[in-house]
């Protein structure tokens, strides 16, 4: 549904990659033991939605904050390979889904690093 309401974030891709990996990973953790969640589940569920929340945040500030923000979506990226390997270790999703959940990070890794950089050209000029 399009809303009729919209923010210039939105209209990023890296934005609606980190909205999918975010999806993606409650649809993971809804098949989680109960017992988990309120711990993996919770940890890995908060740290793939932080992706979003930081960009989206960061969008609207200065382009040292914004870079800032990015950042802290980066650190949030590289928790997300955590999670997702503890949950294959412990058999919650299956290796193919951590491959998955691998090759999502690794581009919106990629993306935040490039932005990141393209951020810091703009300061530099």
């Amino acid at each position: 549904m399009k809303s009729k309401y919209h923010f210039k974030f939105e209209d990023l891709m890296i934005y609606n990659k980190a909205i999918d990996f975010g999806e993606s990973v409650n649809d993971q953790i809804n098949t989680f033991p109960k017992e988990e969640m309120y711990r993996l589940a919770s940890q890995f569920i908060r740290a793939a939605d932080s992706l979003a929340l930081n960009i989206a945040e960061g969008s609207a500030s200065s382009d040292a904050q914004f870079n800032r923000y990015l950042q802290l979506a980066w650190d949030s990226a590289h928790e997300c390979v955590v999670c997702s390997t503890k949950a294959r270790l412990r058999g919650f999703i299956t290796e193919k889904q951590d491959e998955k959940n691998r090759a999502e990070i690794t581009e919106l890794s990629k993306m935040i690093t490039s932005f990141k950089k393209h951020l810091k050209s703009k300061m530099n000029k």
